[in-house]
């Protein structure tokens, strides 16, 4: 149970890295509109998962 959970946090933090890389391409690439652009994504994606 212990090295699950411990895998599963390197995991998360794995990821977490990556958003943030992500996010700096995303910022890169669509300036100051970039946080706009990932909440409509996100909120576009929320519905879609949801219907």
């Amino acid at each position: 149970m212990k090295n699950e959970a411990q895998k599963l946090a390197v995991e998360i933090i794995r990821l977490d890295l990556m958003r943030d890389e992500l996010l700096e391409k995303l910022i890169v690439l669509s300036g100051n509109q970039a946080h706009e652009i990932l909440r409509f994504v996100q909120n576009s994606q929320y519905i879609e998962v949801r219907e």
